[in-house]
């Protein structure tokens, strides 16, 4: 009888460690301001909105994490109300590196980096993890590292130290933890390897991060994609198959850029579970 019992009490433990899921991490990597929203696809009519947040995120399970997206360049940190390109306006007040320090975490602490794609915006921080494990899609690698000449919305001296990075180039989803918790998912047509993120949280229920795949609600609404798109077809097909794998996930989309949404969140290190 004692015997049973352990190994039923045994069996409890593998179970609950089983259902063990992720903690999101969401840090304020800066906000970039819009005096005109027409490169996005929408008139100014048609949106309000001329802030967009810019996120980054720890994706922490079982003593691994994965860092996914990297926010503004470091280089801007301080700059409140720097003029940049196109007549925007950057914010960042508090650096990546300094949210994290926070929390008694340094970049030797992160096991994984994956960035939605590589446009400045989402991969300022990047040359700060060169020892992390880059999982980038194949696509997105060949532009970015390999022929960046050719593809000006890329900026190399922003991830020119992963050069030599362990990296794993990925060709379709892709589990990283290995538990079907946490799985990246192609979404090409911003960026020739464009790529979403799906969380399995267990008390906030699944959620998807968007990348780029949508700047604004009004896009996904109406289905609208940014002018400066790599591919204007491949990304409503990829809309098209995100919207089909939310609906049969069940998951809740994040707008990564959507500054509502982020308002309505808690930033680190409090964290969603």
């Amino acid at each position: 009888m004692l015997k049973r019992s352990f190994y039923l009490v045994l069996g409890l433990l593998v179970s609950t460690s089983a259902l063990a899921t992720p903690k999101v991490y969401i840090f304020d990597c800066g906000t970039i301001g819009l005096a005109d929203v027409s490169s996005f696809g929408l008139t100014n009519a048609e949106t309000d909105v001329r802030e967009l947040f810019v996120p980054c995120y720890v994706i922490e399970q079982d003593g691994k994490r994965l860092l996914w997206d990297a926010g503004l360049p470091l280089a801007m940190v301080g700059s409140v109300a720097q003029e940049g390109d196109g007549g925007m306006i950057i914010t960042y007040e508090k650096s990546l590196l300094d949210q994290l320090g926070k929390m008694q975490l340094t970049p030797a602490d992160i096991d994984f980096t994956s960035y939605s794609h590589f446009h400045f915006d989402h991969v300022g921080a990047a040359n700060a993890f060169p020892t992390s494990t880059l999982l980038i899609n194949s696509k997105e690698y060949e532009a970015a590292f390999l022929h960046a000449e050719d593809n000006p919305v890329f900026d190399p001296s922003l991830y020119n130290k992963l050069l030599d990075t362990p990296r794993v180039l990925l060709d379709g989803e892709h589990d990283v933890f290995g538990d079907g918790s946490v799985l990246i998912i192609p979404a090409p047509g911003h960026t020739p390897g464009h790529q979403v993120l799906l969380i399995q949280l267990e008390k906030t229920g699944p959620i998807m991060l968007s990348g780029d795949l949508y700047h604004f609600e009004f896009s996904r609404l109406m289905r609208r994609t940014p002018v400066f798109n790599t591919d204007k077809g491949q990304t409503l097909e990829s809309m098209t198959a995100i919207e089909a794998r939310l609906e049969s996930s069940g998951a809740k989309l994040w707008i990564e850029h959507s500054k509502a949404l982020a308002d309505s969140l808690k930033m680190a290190p409090f964290f969603y579970d």
